[in-house]
C-alpha cells in the first residue's frame, strides 16, 4: 500500500519556502516602484527646458559718405534704434580717428543742414541702411573757451593801457599830465563790464551743441581784442580831453551804464532760470524786478541793455573809437535780434506779435 504524502515533510517546506520567497521579493519590488513613483510626483512634473527666444531688436548700418566727392569712408554697423546722431559720431571717431565728434558734421541730404546730435537714428532710417553725408567742420572749441577767450583779451589789455607802460606811452608826459577823474571810472566801467560776461558764462549761461569752429573764435578776439586796444589807448593817454560838458555828462552817462548793466544781468538770469526749469512753453514773462519790465516792449532786452550800455560809454568818454565801436555794435546785435524774433514769433506768436526786437518802433 502505499503510503499517504504528509505535507510537513521537508520537501513540501522547501517547496513552499521557494514559493513564499518569490512572493516576498514580488512584493518588494512593488514597493520599491512605488516609493519611487511617489518620489518623482512629490518633486514636481518635469519642466521642459525654456526655449530660446530669438532677439527682435533691429540694428541699423549707418553709411558715412564725403559730402564732395560723394565716396563711401567707412559703415557703421549694428548701431540699436535708440542710438543719437552723437553715438554714431563716437563709432566714426573709433574707426577714423582723425576726425573727432566736434569736428564732424553730417547731413541726411547733399546740401541739406547739419543734424543736431540729439537726433535719433530711428527718425532718420527709412530702411536698414542710413545714408550720412559728411563734412569736415575744422578745428573746434567749446562755447565756454570761446566767450572766456574773447572776454578775458579786453578785460587785460585795457588794463594795460591804463598802467601807462613805457613801450606804450612817453613815461615823461605820463608823469606831467594829471589823469582827469574820467580816466579812472571809464577803466572801472570797461572791467565791470567784462567781469560781468565773464561770470554769467561761466555761472548763467547754458550753451547748447557745445562746439563752434575755431575761425569764429579767432574772428571774435580779433575784432573785441582789436577796439579795445584801440579804445583804451585814447581813453588813457596823457593828452587825453575830458567831456565837453564835465561833471554832469560823466556822472548821467556813468549811471546810465550801471543802469544797463545791472538790466543785461538781471534778463540774463531770467532767461537761464526758463531754460533750466524746462518751462519754454510760454515766453518770459516780466517779474516784481523792474529792469525785467522791458520784456513787455521787446522780446530782445538783454540786447537792448547791452547797446544802452556802450552808447552811454560813448556819451561817458567822448572818444571817437568808442563810438564807432558802440555803432558797429547796435547794428550786429539788431540782426542778432531780428533773427531771434523771428525764432520767437513762430514759437510764441500771441505773446510776442506786438512785441519789438530790440528797440522799441526803431527795430
Amino acid at each position: 500500500m502505499l503510503k499517504r504524502q504528509n505535507p510537513s515533510t521537508p520537501e513540501h517546506g522547501r517547496d513552499l519556502a521557494a514559493h513564499g520567497g518569490a512572493l516576498s521579493m514580488s512584493h518588494n519590488d512593488s514597493r520599491s516602484f512605488f516609493n519611487l513613483s511617489q518620489l518623482v510626483l512629490s518633486a514636481g512634473q518635469i519642466k521642459p527646458s525654456p526655449a530660446l527666444k530669438h532677439s527682435k531688436i533691429t540694428y541699423f548700418e549707418v553709411e558715412i559718405v564725403d559730402v564732395q566727392s560723394k565716396k563711401q569712408i567707412c559703415i557703421v554697423d549694428k548701431v540699436p534704434p535708440a542710438s543719437t546722431l552723437l553715438d554714431v559720431k563716437h563709432k566714426f571717431h573709433k574707426a577714423c580717428p582723425q576726425w573727432y565728434p566736434s569736428r564732424v558734421g553730417l547731413q541726411l541730404e547733399h546740401n541739406g543742414p547739419f543734424l543736431k546730435d540729439s537726433v535719433s537714428i530711428q527718425s532718420l532710417a527709412v530702411s536698414s541702411i542710413v545714408t550720412l553725408y559728411f563734412t569736415d567742420l575744422g578745428q573746434q572749441v567749446g562755447w565756454t573757451t570761446f566767450f572766456v577767450t574773447e572776454y578775458t583779451g579786453p578785460l587785460l589789455i585795457y588794463l594795460l593801457f591804463y598802467v601807462r607802460l613805457s613801450t606804450i606811452y612817453d613815461q615823461v608826459e605820463s608823469r606831467k599830465n594829471f589823469r582827469h577823474p574820467v580816466v579812472h571810472l571809464a577803466c572801472f566801467c570797461h572791467c565791470l563790464h567784462y567781469i560781468r560776461h565773464l561770470l554769467e558764462t561761466l555761472f548763467v549761461h547754458k550753451f547748447s551743441e557745445g562746439h563752434t569752429p575755431l575761425k569764429n573764435m579767432i574772428k571774435g578776439c580779433a575784432f573785441y581784442w582789436g577796439f579795445t586796444s584801440w579804445i583804451a589807448y585814447y581813453i588813457n593817454h596823457p593828452r587825453y580831453t575830458p567831456p565837453s560838458f564835465g561833471h554832469k555828462q560823466v556822472s548821467y552817462a556813468a549811471l546810465a551804464f550801471l543802469m544797463c548793466e545791472a538790466g543785461n544781468h538781471f534778463i540774463n538770469v531770467a532767461l537761464a532760470h526758463q531754460t533750466n526749469s524746462g518751462n519754454r512753453t510760454c515766453f518770459p514773462s516780466p517779474t516784481y524786478n523792474p529792469f525785467t519790465w522791458l520784456f513787455l516792449l521787446v522780446s530782445c532786452p538783454n540786447y537792448t541793455y547791452e547797446a544802452g550800455s556802450w552808447i552811454s560809454f560813448t556819451v561817458m568818454t567822448q572818444t571817437l573809437p568808442v563810438g564807432i565801436f558802440a555803432f558797429l555794435m547796435v547794428v550786429q546785435m539788431s540782426l542778432w535780434a531780428q533773427k531771434k524774433h523771428k525764432l520767437y514769433l513762430k514759437r510764441f506768436y500771441p505773446e510776442v506779435r506786438r512785441k519789438a526786437a530790440m528797440i522799441p518802433i526803431i527795430f
